[in-house]
């Protein structure tokens, strides 16, 4: 856990990680429109929308301070590695709708953890009802995310349907 002081640190942090969201639940929304999955492409592009929103507002609310930096990668859900990598492509390559969201799960769940920490360990009121803002807003996205895992099933395994033969 970061060691947050400020409510300009933490608006950093808030800043990084709704960009991060808001330019990998675009990709996502273009993978799945690409996989045909018109359902879920439109559930990640309003994702993307409503991270998108979040971070213009957050922005907002910082116009004219200056905030800390944030390092590059602190908060990708992916490698660290340039969007053109082969790597990266291959994650985006042989993934499901259902490892989809997972990855974003897995991401807004992270998200939520770090605002709910901070919540209960910053001694400062602004601070604390800051993280308690955001981590409302990550536990929708949770709320949202899981249910859509739940309801979306598990590819076949190959091998399990040549082992009934």
């Amino acid at each position: 856990m970061k060691s947050i002081q400020s409510p300009a640190e933490l608006y950093a942090h808030a800043i990084a990680i709704e960009r991060e969201a808001a330019e990998r639940y675009s990709e996502l929304a273009e993978r799945m429109e690409d996989e045909g999955r018109e359902d879920l492409a439109r559930v990640f592009a309003e994702l993307a929308r409503m991270e998108a929103e979040h971070l213009e507002t957050l922005e907002r609310r910082t116009e004219g301070f200056a905030l800390p930096c944030i390092a590059d990668g602190e908060y990708r859900w992916l490698s660290d590695h340039a969007p053109e990598t082969a790597r990266r492509e291959l994650v985006f390559r042989l993934m499901t709708p259902r490892g989809a969201l997972a990855m974003a799960l897995a991401a807004e769940r992270r998200a939520q953890a770090f605002f709910e920490q901070l919540c209960w360990s910053a001694q400062d009121p602004a601070l604390r009802a800051l993280a308690r803002e955001m981590a409302a807003e990550e536990r929708e996205h949770v709320a949202l995310i899981a249910g859509l895992f739940e309801s979306t099933p598990a590819p076949l395994d190959a091998a399990l349907v040549f082992e009934r033969d």
